[in-house]
Formats: C-alpha cells, structure tokens, sequence
C-alpha cells in the first residue's frame, strides 16, 4: 500500500516521506491513537538535552493567524531517562526514531552524540538554532564556522547518520547548508521556527513569559519553501523540509521545491491525525498524476520556460 511513498534518507528507509517534527509529537507514543503506524516515516522525539530541563516558566504557547508562537524551553528528562525508560519503549514501535540534540556549549552536543549512539536510535537531528554560551548567547546556526564546528564534533563521537536542523533566522540559509555539508552532515532540516512575538493589549505585556518565541505553522510556509528551494540546489546531501505543513499540497510543493522527506509539525497540534491524512492525500494525488514514486516529484518544480 505503501510502495509508492517509500524513500531513502541518508541510509534510512522510510515507509513513507512524512516524519514527525520534534517537539510536536511527545516521544510517538501519544499519538499512537491517532496515527496510523504504517504512515510514519519516522519520529522524531522532543528535543534532547544533556541534563534534565523543566522549560520555561509562564506561558509558553499562544495562537497567531495561521500559526502558533512557542517558548517550551526545552522541557525534556535527560539523556539519561531517555535512554533507561523511553527508548525501550518507543523503539518497537519499528519506526526509525531520530533523536533531536541540544546544548549550550559544542561538547554537550559531542556528549549527547556519543551517549545516543546506542541501538534503537536511527539518527540525530541536530539542533544548531540554540543559544551558545560561550559566544555570547548567539545561535550555533547563524554562522557557516560555528555550525560546521558543531556539526564536525557530533560526526566524531557517532557512527548514526547526522542530520542538521537549520534556523531562517539567517542571511543566507543555503551558505549554512553548505558549511554542516562540508563538516560532515548527511542531510539537512529545515527551517526550525522563526523568531516571534505577541503582546496582551489588555495588560500592555508580552504574551509569552519568555516575552519571544519560535513561530510555527501555516504563517511560515512560503518563507520554508523558498529556503528549501534554495537549500537544495546548494547542497548534494537530502533536505528534509518542513514550515506549516497541514496538507498532501503542502508535502508535494516541498517535494517539488527539492525535499526527500516532509516533518509535519504544528498541524498535529490541530489534527493529530494530520500525518494519516497526508499520506493518505499523497497516494491519492500519485494515482491521479499516474505517478509511480513520490521519487518522480523530488526538485522537479518548473522554473522559467
């Protein structure tokens, strides 16, 4: 049922192109209600830090037209609870699980890798939109040098395929890709959520307790595409793209922009069967195009002519 939608990632093979995002999926388990197995590509689990984080204090969601504004923190168990009490749980599920990696300064991302390079784990997503500490609190992604350092360290301590996740929040997305290519990624994610804000006008105050968040969902689609586009005709390893993807439209445009797989985020939010639905739409739309693969949609977006 599935044949047409099957694809490879960096070595890893995917039932189907649509993944979970990070931090919108819980560990798969809380969804397992709503989604069918056999549509998941693969999970990847909330965001993983070396210690144990409680996230951040006051209101950490909020509604926006056509998305959301989050400021979780980061709130996970530890690598340690992770790998005793969760992983032996999720990894029968026989879905590749990726685990998304955090840190404040380039050797807690070496430590996570190295601690995770355990069986069940397919994968690391790597989280370089985090603040390093030791720079000032500028993010590891903003900058080519910084990115490649990190992506290099995580490679050095791990023989499981490294996929970094690139922030929007830059000049030039696809000079980033470049650098993580460069130091060793096997593939990219992108775009991790924008920077946003909201203010109660009853109160005059920030809505958020952390006062700015990360903008997620349809609100950032066009911005995602466009960077994937790019990305992708920068870099020879796979792009996995994502940004406010709640539709097989949505999945096929990113597609045809240059993606070998789709992470489906803030829509399992508002339809946590949002991941069925999709795959369900895309074997649809093959048998009407009379395509084969969703391989056939893969960076053929027609421009000029």
């Amino acid at each position: 049922m599935n044949a047409g939608l099957q694809t490879e990632l960096a070595g890893i093979k995917l039932r189907t192109p649509l993944i979970a995002a990070s931090g919108t999926f819980g560990f798969g388990e809380e969804y397992l209600d709503f989604v069918e197995q056999a549509d998941l590509g693969a999970i990847v689990v909330k965001g993983m830090t070396r210690e144990p984080r409680p996230g951040n204090a006051g209101r950490r969601m909020a509604e926006t037209p056509a998305g959301m504004l989050n400021c979780i923190g980061l709130q996970n168990p530890g690598v340690d609870v992770f790998l005793q009490d969760i992983l032996p749980r999720i990894k029968r599920l026989e879905i590749p699980i990726i685990v998304n990696i955090n840190g404040n300064v380039q050797e807690d991302y070496a430590y996570l890798a190295e601690a995770l390079d355990a069986s069940g784990v397919a994968a690391l997503e790597v989280n370089i939109s985090c603040p390093n500490t030791r720079h000032g609190c500028m993010a590891f992604g903003v900058v080519p040098e910084t990115a490649a350092a990190v992506t290099a360290a995580v490679k050095a301590k791990t023989k499981l395929p490294v996929i970094v996740k690139l922030s929007p929040n830059v000049t030039d997305v696809a000079e980033i890709a470049q650098a993580v290519e460069a130091a060793g990624a096997d593939a990219v994610s992108l775009i991790n959520t924008l920077v946003g804000m909201a203010i109660d006008t009853h109160t005059w105050k920030p809505v958020l307790g952390n006062i700015v968040g990360g903008l997620s969902g349809p609100a950032v689609k066009p911005v995602a595409l466009r960077m994937v586009w790019q990305t992708a005709q920068a870099v020879k390893i796979p792009v996995i793209g994502m940004g406010g993807i709640s539709s097989a439209s949505d999945a096929v445009e990113f597609l045809l922009a240059g993606a070998k797989a789709v992470a489906i985020g803030t829509a399992n939010f508002v339809n946590p069967q949002a991941i069925t639905d999709i795959a369900t739409g895309l074997r649809r739309y093959l048998e009407q195009q009379q395509l084969q693969s969703i391989s056939q949609l893969v960076g053929k977006v027609r421009i000029g002519g």
